[in-house]
């Protein structure tokens, strides 16, 4: 289970975590929407395009790795290479997001504090870097829902 959770009260960033192990860091852009992360050395970045619901990852060359789109709607998508993902957000009442296989749940992401803006994503068979560039979408766009509201 990959974790996200506030370095600091004062601070946007998250420290992630892989079943308790830490394994990168999610730095929010300041002036724009997105944000980026190291893995293993090497550097990716988070771009949202267009209204904010469709968000690339690029690796240091800029090659595009993955793309999420239609985000924020109850039914999206995450393409990485010859992979597809669906995911169907829970309920209109929350944000919970369920990753599908063949229209069966198998897999989650939830906020585990609203104060806190903490997560959990559990993502069976995806590739850590995908993991990390869906979590670091969720953290992108649930804070820009709650800056909106404010």
């Amino acid at each position: 289970m990959l974790t996200a959770g506030r370095t600091s009260m004062w601070k946007s960033q998250y420290q992630l975590a892989l079943d308790g192990a830490p394994v990168a860091e999610w730095d929010p852009k300041v002036w724009k929407t997105g944000g980026r992360f190291a893995l293993h050395g090497q550097e990716f970045e988070v771009r949202a395009h267009g209204w904010g619901s469709t968000f690339s990852m690029t690796d240091a060359h800029g090659t595009v790795l993955a793309e999420a789109k239609r985000v924020g709607r109850k039914n999206w998508t995450v393409q990485a290479g010859d992979a597809a993902y669906e995911f169907r957000r829970t309920s209109i009442w929350r944000n919970d997001q369920e990753l599908l296989h063949n229209g069966v749940a198998v897999g989650t992401i939830r906020r585990t504090s609203s104060w806190s803006g903490d997560l959990e994503a559990d993502l069976p068979g995806l590739p850590l870097p995908v993991q990390i560039f869906i979590v670091g979408v969720m953290i992108t766009w649930w804070n820009s829902q709650a800056a909106a509201a404010a």
